[in-house]
């Protein structure tokens, strides 16, 4: 943007060369600070330096203002062009002429009452009236132009005011100004620092530098700066490490050099300079010397002053980032000089300066003796860039007095030299005016400010020179180019400016100290979470949810169980297949035999009922694959108890027999044939009735599964859901009443005799129910042990092997004999269990 101003400067400074000036040039006056009006304006710049010593100052006019500012007496300059320029125009103030009167301010609240007061007194009159009612109190001028800093607006603001009178400044920045209960009448064309502090947050926050110091100038300024930026870098969690004040009425050297100390003892890489151009100038000073670097952000007071960017040495301190107010080039003004000058120079007299002339009414004496090769104080950067403020603040007034005197393009309804026209009634016109001026729409919010905002600018350095590239702008909110950035860093890359990393995800921080951005990173622990990277301490989850480390949220549990795809789920499913096929090739072979000695023995038709509860026990089985509900969980734990009790009680009814016939030989034959009928039947109904009342009990007393699930206290996020086992007294009563059938089968058998010469049945029962205890009194301690997950792989596991043990040691012997040896399958190889005989011991060798 910078650039484009350049290069639009230097064409209109070419084209005036080449193309004749406006012939209002003509007729320029060669009086810098006085220019007679119908109406007057009065101007306050800076014309001269300061050269006495304030402390020694005994009476009021033990001032001295003789060093002359280039800068402020070019601004008053382009008072007077634009106020020569307006005159110019027929169909702004038609019929009017308006003048100025300009003052130096010395930029000394002591210097600046006297002009104030002078322009103040009645019109016409070098006297201040005292009055009761200064409503038709006709002032010396109808506005003033200035000051040009914030450091002399509260002298004579709260005075200027009191008339209504408007002030419009040009380079008056404190946002205290916008106070209108206090500064009622001040207008100013240059943004308020609050705007300035936002945008310099916004810089910070843009590149993540929370760690930072800022050093002011010790006036109205400084401070003022500092402390909004202070209040408003807090509010973003940016940090102030350290905050200095430059003196600016007394040797700051010994300030500057403990700031410095104090800088880099707090490790900041970026410092934020809020200072006048002098107290700016010698901190900088002091910097180089000390070979200090970091990223420097400038307010637009020194920004683009050539006294603090000529200094020897500058392209060492780093980076500067530099904010200045928003200009457009003005054409006409270097060829007006120019011409104003030609005049100057070719209307000399050589005449010693009369010193008895008040430096009130001649600011500058040696001023007459100006010519062309002064030219070069109004072409310098900061220069050309300032007078765009002070020209605007002009421009408001004609435009303002154009409103109240009711100006068309031709005449004004009023008359300045008949009727009255007072200052306040200006204020209200000015309060609404809208100007377009240079492409620019300008007009005033309700505090008095401009509607428009900064240019953001970063300091080029060339072997002597710098230059000053624009790079962004900022208008309530901030826009980078961030690519056209140089960084003067060892990496060329963006440099650091944090006193602590920042947290990684789920990080808590712990502060250490005094600063918020000085901590340490503290996970968040499971069940815990940080909700916001504000947050000074981990949260916990809600009832119901949870969190693994460093997490950010809660969340409900999500439950896995045994999913048919699993590859334990495989497993039991291909092994429950080959249980079932076992017993339908059994059942097959007996249903092929039967009525056989052998299958009788067995059982006869109770074989059948055996080998379908067997098979209802491994299809049960499926109930723990999954996902479990309900009526799942209500019927999973007692169909699998209950379906083994049915082949359990049937061998144990075939116990009895064999206790029957082996202990009771002489009663046998006569009870047998009871006992394998209504006997059986009474055992097998007594037996299943009684695990079907504690299938039944299990079932009431334990919860749903809904239930369980909201009873679980969650600390987990991801966990194995199985149907839950409760109470576990039950439980252990349904799978304990099977072990205790097994039992009593295997000691009513283990001790039976042989038969000799015949099947020996008790064996198989002996075995059979052996197993069938071993793996279930196994199970009961490699149960407790153990995971949900694995729980339920492990009950489906020893109930398949249980299973599979009792076909094995019962039905697989018989089979053998069917299969291998099916001569042996005669009552007299079974007589015994089929007549009730008693067995024969063996004869003793």
């Amino acid at each position: 943007m910078a650039k484009v101003w350049t290069l639009l400067l230097l064409c209109g400074i070419l084209g005036s060369g080449l193309s004749e000036n406006p012939s209002w040039f003509e007729n320029i006056s060669t009086n810098l600070f006085k220019s007679p009006g119908d109406i007057l304006i009065g101007g306050l710049f800076p014309i001269n330096d300061l050269t006495s010593d304030l402390s020694k100052r005994v009476k009021p006019d033990d001032l001295e203002c003789t060093s002359i500012s280039t800068f402020g007496l070019s601004l008053s300059l382009v008072m007077k062009f634009s106020v020569d320029e307006i005159n110019s125009l027929e169909n702004l103030l038609p019929g009017i002429t308006l003048g100025f009167e300009i003052y130096d301010t010395c930029m000394q609240p002591s210097v600046v009452m006297k002009p104030v007061l002078q322009l103040l007194t009645k019109e016409s009159t070098e006297e201040l009236d005292i009055s009761c009612n200064y409503t038709d109190y006709k002032t010396r001028v109808i506005a003033i132009i200035g000051p040009n800093n914030s450091e002399l607006v509260p002298v004579i603001g709260k005075l200027i005011g009191f008339f209504l009178m408007p002030l419009i400044s040009y380079g008056a920045t404190s946002d205290m100004f916008s106070d209108k209960e206090t500064f009622p009448s001040f207008m100013r064309t240059v943004p308020s620092d609050r705007w300035q502090v936002a945008a310099m947050v916004q810089l910070l926050k843009e590149f993540g530098w929370n760690w930072v110091s800022i050093v002011g100038s010790d006036d109205e300024y400084g401070q003022k700066g500092q402390q909004q930026f202070s209040s408003m870098a807090n509010e973003e969690s940016i940090c102030v490490a350290y905050q200095g004040l430059i003196p600016v009425y007394s040797d700051p050297e010994p300030a500057i050099k403990e700031i410095l100390n104090r800088i880099v003892d707090a490790k900041v890489g970026v410092v934020v300079v809020f200072s006048l151009p002098k107290p700016a100038r010698d901190f900088f000073i002091e910097v180089i010397k000390r070979n200090i670097t970091a990223v420097w952000v400038a307010s637009t007071a020194w920004s683009l002053n050539d006294g603090v960017s000529t200094l020897p040495g500058i392209n060492s301190i780093g980076t500067v980032l530099a904010f200045a107010d928003i200009t457009r080039p003005l054409h006409l003004f270097n060829p007006y000089i120019r011409e104003l000058f030609k005049k100057m120079e070719e209307t000399q007299i050589p005449q010693q300066q009369d010193t008895e002339i008040s430096p009130l009414d001649n600011p500058c004496p040696s001023c007459s003796f100006l010519s062309q090769a002064n030219m070069s104080m109004v072409e310098v950067k900061l220069v050309q860039r300032s007078a765009f403020s002070v020209y605007t603040a002009i421009y408001c007034v004609a435009y303002a007095l154009h409103d109240l005197l009711g100006c068309n393009a031709t005449s004004c309804a009023l008359n300045p030299k008949t009727d009255k026209v007072y200052p306040w009634q200006l204020l209200q016109k000015l309060q609404k005016v809208s100007v377009n001026l240079e492409g620019v729409n300008f007009k005033f919010d309700k505090e008095g400010n401009p509607n428009f905002g900064y240019d953001f600018m970063q300091w080029i350095f060339n072997d002597t020179t710098v230059q000053f590239d624009g790079i962004g702008y900022f208008y309530q909110n901030l826009t980078i180019d961030k690519e056209d950035i140089k960084w003067h860093t060892t990496n060329g890359k963006v440099p650091l400016s944090t006193c602590s990393s920042d947290c990684g995800i789920g990080q808590v921080r712990r502060v250490k100290g005094f600063h918020s951005c000085c901590f340490d990173c503290i996970d968040c622990k499971e069940g815990t979470y940080l909700n916001s990277s504000d947050d000074i301490q981990c949260r916990a989850c809600p009832t119901g949810q949870w969190s693994t480390l460093r997490s950010t949220s809660c969340v409900y549990p999500i439950y896995t169980y045994l999913d048919w795809s699993n590859y334990e789920s495989i497993g039991l499913i291909l092994g429950g297949i080959l249980v079932l096929a076992s017993h339908v090739w059994v059942g097959a072979l007996f249903f092929m035999h039967r009525g056989t000695p052998l299958v009788k023995t067995a059982g006869g038709p109770l074989i059948g009922l055996t080998l379908l509860s067997l098979a209802g026990e491994c299809i049960s089985l499926a109930l723990f694959l999954g996902q479990p509900g309900d009526i799942v969980c209500r019927l999973q734990q007692p169909l699998n108890a209950f379906f083994p009790t049915v082949a359990l009680s049937v061998i144990l009814t075939i116990s009895l027999q064999i206790v029957c016939v082996t202990e009771f030989p002489e009663k046998s034959p006569d009870h047998l044939e009871n006992l394998r009928g209504r006997g059986s039947l009474f055992v097998i109904l007594g037996c299943c009735g009684l695990q079907a009342g504690l299938c039944g009990w299990y079932a009431r007393e334990g919860p749903s599964l809904t239930q369980y699930v909201a009873s679980l206290e969650v600390n987990y996020v991801k966990t194995f859901l199985r149907c839950p086992v409760e109470p576990m007294l039950n439980f252990g009563l349904m799978l304990g009443f099977n072990v205790l059938l097994a039992l009593i089968s295997f000691m009513s058998t283990f001790m039976a005799l042989k038969p000799p010469g015949q099947y020996n049945l008790a064996r198989d029962i002996t075995i059979s129910s052996l197993s069938y205890c071993v793996l279930w009194v196994m199970f009961i301690p490699i149960y407790t042990s153990l995971n949900d997950k694995d729980k339920s792989i492990a009950q489906v596991g020893v109930s398949l092997l249980s299973n599979i043990g009792l076909v094995a040691a019962y039905f697989f012997p018989k089979c053998h004999l069917l299969v291998k040896h099916p001569e042996l399958n005669t009552d007299d190889h079974f007589r015994t269990f089929l007549e009730g005989a008693p067995p024969t011991p063996p004869e003793e060798s």
